[in-house]
């Protein structure tokens, strides 16, 4: 949920009082309390308590700030809206909000319903001044970096106790999340207090009963859930092991059963995928449920069983995700794969179907085999090749000349923007209203972004290269792909289709259409009409030209210009005159720059 649309602001002015916003991050939700005392105790003391003004309400989240989603702070944007208080008082700015562009927008919008926003640590800052805003929008940089350095060193501590043997999350079913003043001695790498796991003694016996029935080797997970269940026990979150439907059908919860038989953790090891720790490799300092050999014994009893396994086949549409139908109507529909009576021997029959559309379905060969012809049909004449070459690098000359001068004056205007900032910062600096670290720390920023803007310059002209050498990447593949398609395997076309194509239409008859991505779409666009051009060249000029070999010579580069890119219907909105090669369109685009993955 966004922030609403603002409205008008009241005609009356607010009423005078105060609203205070507390918020806790979510990583709070231990003792929000204590957060919510301190941020209380700091408004009271900084603000409230030297202001005649009367407080309306308290707005309390307990959310990270990144979001505006959050309840209170929404009602408190409502409530301001109505004119119901005239000031809005927070602890820090970024017990606002996190995100700063978000936040400055509220601000600013408050501010147009006569609501001030004032923050208690600083409370002669006001953010609608020009001078004062710099220190919020600081204050914002800084609570992102804090954020991210903490999520860090809570990573990396995470992973120290791992690699110590300890349980870095939460305790597993079966055990518990203590801890204990550390030893004088371990004080120093464990701080105040020592976290640790151990046996819960009313859930460790569920867990190792459940093992010695996997263990028998004579029961499934399902009827071991069944026992389970027959002996009163459920999982820790008080979800049933097997749960009766109104209807009387009975649903065994083997998920997390099976989940809980694949943990290393229940043996005392430490295993972790993402921190590269092999299973037994590193000892944890837990005491286990079962043996090593038992949890060894229990997963092969588990692998064998999976080997006896029917697995049903799954169906794969090679058109999934690009396939529509277009109606009578124009309008274009979805079409999803199905297969009706999947279980037989031959697999069933395979449809494109939308039941939306009035339950209109292909079958899925007719219509990849459709699809084939259609790839096989695009097809590029070697001798063309250099005209189409010519004919981009001069649309991409062209495009480059009229979008430089914007795109550079743009660029010129960023960096006197900054140094603007840097001067209304240096008069905060010289009123000793910042620190010499604040500015040390912004004056870097600044330089980054400098150096930034001017690479961002220098490197321009190398872009237009990068353009040409991606649309000679996809000159390369459309020219192979009608030849190459048919060798491909199934799963090497699916990925060549959703490279190549950006949807395939079809229609009642069962016709199909392909609409090609950019830059194939404008490869194909401009071959098409070189052809078009090329058939019209015919009687002397044709053996004249092909006495010469030299397509360049009838077609002079100046006279090929750019063509916008396939549209819905297909085609490109280009025209040829009546004379000979004068080759011209009503407009130009060129080719987004893309990430090839073929």
């Amino acid at each position: 949920m966004s922030r609403p649309t603002r409205k008008k602001a009241p005609a009356l002015p607010p009423t005078p009082g105060w609203a205070v916003y507390l918020r806790t991050s979510s990583d709070e939700n231990q003792k929000p309390e204590m957060s919510r005392a301190r941020q209380q105790f700091t408004i009271d003391k900084n603000v409230l308590e030297r202001s005649p003004l009367p407080v309306f309400s308290t707005y309390f989240d307990v959310l990270t700030g990144k979001t505006p989603n959050r309840a209170e702070y929404q009602r408190l944007l409502s409530d301001a809206r109505t004119g119901k208080f005239s000031h809005v008082i927070v602890e820090r700015a970024d017990r606002f909000g996190r995100n700063d562009t978000e936040a400055l927008r509220a601000i600013d919008e408050l501010h147009e319903y006569g609501v001030a926003v004032r923050f208690a640590n600083q409370p002669d800052l006001d953010p609608i001044d020009p001078d004062d805003r710099v220190l919020v929008a600081l204050s914002f940089t800084l609570a992102r970096r804090e954020s991210s350095i903490l999520g860090i060193r809570v990573k990396g501590g995470l992973q120290a106790k791992q690699r110590s043997g300890g349980f870095a999350t939460r305790a597993p079913d079966g055990y518990l999340n203590l801890s204990k003043k550390s030893e004088l001695d371990k004080k120093r790498d464990l701080g105040r207090f020592e976290n640790f796991i151990a046996l819960d003694p009313e859930r460790a016996p569920i867990w190792r009963c459940a093992w010695d029935l996997l263990l028998e080797d004579k029961m499934t997970l399902t009827e071991i859930a069944e026992a389970l269940h027959a002996k009163g026990y459920r999982y820790r979150t008080g979800r049933p092991f097997v749960e009766i439907k109104p209807t009387g059908l009975r649903k065994p919860n083997i998920n997390t059963l099976s989940r809980v038989f694949h943990n290393w953790a229940y043996a005392s090891w430490v295993v972790s995928e993402r921190n590269n720790i092999l299973p037994k490799t590193l000892r944890g300092n837990w005491e286990p449920i079962i043996t090593t050999e038992e949890f060894e014994r229990g997963l092969e009893i588990l692998a064998r069983r999976n080997q006896h396994r029917v697995v049903k086949r799954k169906q794969e549409y090679l058109l999934s995700g690009l396939i529509y139908y277009r109606g009578a109507d124009s309008n274009l529909a979805r079409l999803n794969g199905s297969t009706s009576n999947a279980g037989r021997p031959g697999g069933g029959t395979s449809y494109y179907r939308n039941s939306n559309a009035g339950g209109v379905s292909f079958q899925c060969r007719a219509i990849d085999d459709l699809v084939a012809i259609e790839i096989s049909q695009i097809q590029i004449a070697p001798e063309w090749i250099p005209i189409i070459r010519e004919s981009y690098s001069h649309d991409l000359a062209v495009h480059f000349r009229s979008g430089k001068t914007q795109a550079h004056e743009d660029l010129q205007m960023t960096l006197k923007a900054i140094d603007e900032e840097e001067a209304r910062t240096v008069r905060l600096y010289a009123s000793g209203k910042i620190t010499e670290a604040v500015w040390t720390g912004l004056w870097n920023e600044w330089q980054d972004r400098r150096n930034n803007i001017r690479h961002t310059l220098e490197t321009m002209g190398v872009e237009r290269d990068g353009h040409i050498e991606n649309l000679e990447i996809a000159l390369q593949i459309i020219a192979q792909i009608g030849t190459l398609y048919n060798g491909l395997q199934r799963g090497d076309q699916q990925e060549v289709l959703r490279q190549v194509i950006e949807r395939v239409v079809v229609n009642d008859e069962g016709n199909v259409k392909l609409i090609l991505k950019s830059p194939f779409a404008y490869l194909r666009d401009l071959t098409q009409d070189i052809q078009a051009v090329t058939e019209q060249h015919n009687g002397a000029k044709t053996k004249a030209h092909n006495k010469k070999g030299n397509l360049l010579a009838a077609f002079p580069a100046e006279k090929c210009s750019s063509l916008i890119p396939l549209g819905e219907d297909g085609g490109s909105r280009t025209h040829t005159s009546v004379r000979t090669g004068d080759f011209k369109s009503h407009a130009s685009a060129i080719p987004p720059h893309p990430q090839w993955n073929l």
